[in-house]
């Protein structure tokens, strides 16, 4: 994933969620994400360390027109590096938006795990996240900017 804080590897696990990655691998191919930007940071004063992208409106709200099904276990974790589903309140509710966890996150195993950031992709979410978000809270828009420029999958 190519982005305005450098390239993040993605590994993505089709043995544990292959819906979710069918999806993903879809949308990347037909450069869905392509010049989008991760529209949403929670700091480490929220308890979750996530930064959120996926969302071609930039909104929170957007979306493919369809969603997918969840795919958890009851161990289910959220470990720096992880890459996840994000979602509605609701089960099945996932579509295109995703989050990288940068921060060992406690989340409830309620967000499908489809794979994880490389190491350098990893600081650089980190050190984009240590600026905080643009209105200095605990959660919003990040203070610098990620923006997507291009997916690749690669076999």
């Amino acid at each position: 994933m190519a982005t305005t804080i450098g390239d993040i590897g993605i590994s993505l696990d089709a043995k544990a969620s292959p819906c979710t990655v069918n999806s993903f691998v879809s949308l990347a191919e037909q450069g869905y994400f392509d010049d989008t930007t991760c529209h949403r940071l929670t700091t480490a004063d929220t308890g979750i360390q996530v930064l959120q992208c996926g969302d071609p409106t930039g909104t929170g709200t957007g979306g493919p027109g369809y969603t997918i099904e969840d795919e958890v276990t009851p161990d289910t974790t959220y470990p720096a590096g992880t890459l996840a589903m994000a979602k509605t309140p609701a089960p099945d509710s996932g579509g295109s938006q995703f989050f990288i966890v940068y921060g060992d996150t406690p989340l409830p195993p309620e967000y499908t795990v489809f794979g994880s950031i490389d190491e350098a992709g990893l600081k650089a979410v980190q050190e984009a996240a240590a600026e905080g978000t643009t209105d200095g809270g605990p959660e919003g828009q990040p203070k610098v900017a990620v923006d997507i420029e291009s997916v690749t999958i690669d076999d």
